[in-house]
């Protein structure tokens, strides 16, 4: 019987285009390769096995420098039982040993648990090394440091999806997701490797000095020595196929554009789930979401959605609702319709055993459960009791998955109800490491082990793919997961899962988002105040200050958890909550232009500092600060009574603006912020143009209309661009229809203007700018005018101009110019 090997699909948006490569070189065990106008070359040996990759005559990358390559060959299992006479023959005692030890590797086992492996064991692994670098990052998720640690005398990082309530900190064990892609960065090139395995993978990494043979040019040819830092990385995976690719870069950027071009882009969000999400397990009941929903206009602050957990269902029967405490669930969601507001709930891929549940009989006379091994169908215990558990691999299930969200299939379901898929690692309660036995059996005949870390990326696929359906492909879905794998940027938004109310989760959410930003996934976020336990009012102010400036903002909280709606903690923390909340909104027209880029370039939103200051090494350890986009940098304050914090704000020549007060700060490097709790440090980078809206409203869509700020940052050379996307906020029309605005802002010899930054995109829009900011003006100016392009009279209308010389800032009000048109201003 032939086997063969698990290749993981579906991850790669397209099959990567190759190259031809011409050999340049061959002798005896060497080859050399290049390719036509490309400075790059490989180096391949064949023994012992290695290549080289060059570029510009340096090397970068290495493989199997350490000859760590393996690679277990799937045999037939080995022959436990022996005729008596044969055992009779067979006097030699370590001959049966050995077939012990052999059946060992066979069968593991994991406490009470049996694991039979169908292939017998089937690893595979591989070593790296990265020339000249000291600095990695990336392979999420874990509750670990942003750069990647030594783990020569620890454990390796361990890519293999587990629910894990209140995970450790500092901890490289596996938790709810697997991102197999690791970044190297050195001052003059970051490159990356995706190893593309959905099994059980270890990563081991080891930093070290190397001492590296340079040709010295003058005198010639006398070899000089010099250290330099080599991080060696090997992977090693349960099972699958070694399927890897190498990232060059040479920029951060490059890399982020080149790993979209495998596993694609960020989905563009629909604007309201960038808003602020209201959820705890649980709300009790259609009168909790009224007043709930009702309390937010009363402290005037502004939401968008409320989630329900798993409370909301009959018994915890998914795509059900509690007849008792939910009796009308269309009737409640006209009414947050009404408001412009939406609904998330819970959806999880475990289905409770009870043969009159539609969904469960459906999907057993379908035959769309996972198996045991022994072909029945898997059973676990979870939220509902006994579950199955539908096998997403399976592209049929994910059809039928999909068509349950229809409405007339998802019963009291409406146009405003979106999907948080939960507990999808897959969850098991009593299960070893509480998930799936890797010998459970999926479509295709492939054990579970094989397809472990891409079990919630196929449910996030599906109901993405049913959200679409359902409204006939017109609306972007929203669609949380819990856990994802690389490629799960195109189906929706992650969160770190379940973390505890306590500073240091506070502290350590920022790394964490930050490595799932540049693993390719943007909408990320943590949950606002920790779900675990209650959090102190400091804490739960700071972590609604920082989680404003973050991609996904949702506040949750364990059903354990004493209630933590905004409001009720007293006026004063009330107020500076309000504040923060408020600020997000102000800020939608710069996050939502950020999360374009994202969709279009693969850029993350939220940014380590590094890659927008690649060359300043005292940026490339830094992680209790990021920049939001290129323009913003933002320091959160995760210290308990902390009345200053250290900021950096990097770059020799750049220039820095305090966000609120719009103090320009010419002296980068470190420097002691004074802190209140009113606030965190916010500072924007001169040379930016940040958009942004001139009030807020209840909720995003209330928005709409209102007018625009343009808040221009001077550099150093008095210039300053940047720029603004808008389109309907929900359908696909900026895709098929090409209905979108993208515009671009420049300040440049005291004008300041705005075009088209792309000619394809046309979209009608009421919205003006009102108000523009300019940071950084040295001196009053004596007159400002502002000319419309195309305007027939040509005549040019004087601008009401405030000027503050403490803080240099000009001020031009009532501007009342189109955001879709082409206009000037002038500064005399």
């Amino acid at each position: 019987m032939r086997r063969i090997r698990y290749e993981v699909p579906d991850v790669l948006i397209k099959e990567p285009t190759t190259q031809r490569l011409s050999i340049a070189q061959k002798e005896g065990d060497i080859l050399v390769l290049t390719c036509a106008g490309d400075d790059r070359k490989l180096h391949i040996t064949a023994n012992p096995f290695q290549i080289e990759l060059e570029s510009k005559g340096e090397t970068i990358l290495s493989v199997n420098t350490n000859g760590l390559l393996y690679f277990e060959h799937l045999q037939p299992p080995p022959q436990n039982s022996k005729t008596t006479a044969q055992k009779k023959e067979d006097t030699s005692t370590d001959s049966s040993q050995e077939n012990q030890e052999d059946l060992g590797l066979w069968q593991e086992k994991f406490g009470r648990f049996l694991d039979i492996k169908a292939n017998g064991p089937s690893s595979i692994g591989l070593d790296f090394s990265l020339h000249g670098c000291q600095h990695v990052y990336g392979i999420p998720e874990h509750a670990e440091t942003l750069l990647l640690k030594n783990t020569s005398d620890d454990d390796a990082y361990r890519l293999f999806n587990l629910d894990v309530y209140g995970h450790k900190i500092h901890d490289k064990m596996g938790i709810y997701g697997s991102v197999p892609f690791l970044l190297a960065h050195k001052p003059n090139r970051t490159s990356g490797i995706f190893w593309m395995n959905s099994s059980e993978t270890l990563v081991e990494i080891n930093t070290k000095a190397v001492m590296e043979h340079v040709l010295s040019k003058s005198p010639p040819d006398i070899t000089k020595q010099r250290v330099v830092p080599q991080t060696d990385v090997r992977w090693m995976s349960e099972s699958g196929i070694i399927d890897v690719f190498l990232l060059l870069g040479p920029t951060p950027f490059d890399i982020f554009k080149q790993y979209a071009q495998l596993t694609g882009t960020q989905a563009l969000p629909p604007l309201f789930s960038l808003g602020y999400h209201q959820c705890r397990w649980n709300y009790e009941d259609e009168q909790d979401v009224k007043a709930v929903d009702t309390g937010f206009n009363e402290h005037d602050i502004p939401y968008d959605v409320i989630w329900l957990d798993i409370e909301h269902t009959e018994g915890k029967r998914y795509f059900t609702w509690d007849k008792k405490k939910f009796q009308h669930p269309k009737r409640m969601q006209k009414l947050l319709k009404r408001k412009k507001r939406k609904l998330v709930v819970i959806i999880d891929p475990h289905i409770k055993v009870d043969p009159v549940y539609t969904l469960y009989s459906q999907a057993k006379k379908k035959g769309y459960f996972v198996k045991d091994r022994k072909g029945q169908d898997f059973e676990g215990i979870c939220w509902p009791g006994s579950s199955s558990y539908l096998d997403f691999t399976n592209p049929e299930v994910r059809e039928w998955y999909a068509d349950q969200f229809a409405f007339k299939s998802y019963k009291g379901s409406t146009d405003i109800l979106f999907v948080w898929n939960d507990m999808n690692e897959p969850s098991v309660f009593k299960g070893a490491e509480l998930t799936m036995q890797r010998d459970a059996v999926h479509h295709g005949n492939w054990e579970h082990r094989e397809v472990h870390n891409l079990y919630g990326f196929y449910q996030q696929m599906a109901t993405a793919e049913g959200l679409i359906r359902r409204s006939r492909g017109q609306t972007r879905p929203f669609v949380l997961t819990r856990s994802f794998f690389a490629g799960s940027q195109k189906y929706g938004a992650v969160w770190t899962g379940d973390n505890v109310a306590k500073w240091s989760y506070l502290k350590i959410s920022i790394p964490m988002l930050l490595t799932i930003s540049i693993a390719g996934i943007s909408f990320c976020g943590a949950d606002v105040g920790g779900f675990i336990g209650d959090p102190e009012p400091e804490l739960l102010v700071r972590w609604y200050q920082a989680g404003a400036y973050q991609p996904f903002f949702r506040g949750h909280a364990n059903i354990k958890s004493k209630r933590r709606e905004p409001w009720l903690f007293g006026d004063e923390n009330t107020r500076i909550i309000r504040e923060a909340i408020r600020e997000r909104y102000t800020l939608l027209p710069y996050l939502y232009s950020l999360f374009y880029r994202a969709h279009t370039t693969g850029e993350p939103v939220m940014r380590p500092l590094w890659v927008e200051f690649p060359k300043e090494q005292e940026t490339f350890g830094v992680e209790d600060e990021y920049m939001l986009g290129n323009a913003l940098l933002v320091h959160p304050v995760i210290e308990q009574e902390a009345t200053t914090v250290n900021v950096l704000l990097p770059g020799s020549d750049e220039v820095w603006y305090d966000f609120r007060r719009f103090r320009r700060l010419d002296y980068p490097g470190t420097l002691k912020i004074p802190v209140t709790l009113e606030s965190i440090p916010v500072f924007e980078r001169g040379g930016s143009v940040v958009p942004l809206k001139t009030t807020v409203g209840r909720s995003t869509e209330w928005m709409t209309d209102i007018s625009y700020e343009l808040r221009v940052a001077l550099d150093s050379k008095d210039f300053a661009i940047g720029e603004l996307y808008l389109d309907d906020g929900h359908s696909f029309q900026y895709l098929h229809k090409k209905q979108f605005l993208h515009r671009k802002f420049t300040f440049h010899k005291n004008v300041f203007s705005s075009s088209c930054a792309d000619e394809i995109g046309q979209y009608r829009t009421k919205c003006v700018v009102e108000r523009v900011l300019i940071l950084g003006v040295q001196k009053q100016p004596t007159s400002v005018t502002a000319s419309l392009q195309g305007k027939r009279d040509g005549k040019d209308k004087e601008v009401v101009f405030t000027y503050d010389p403490k803080t240099s800032t000009l001020t031009l009000e009532k501007l009342l110019l189109n955001v879709g048109a082409d206009w000037e201003i002038h500064i005399k």
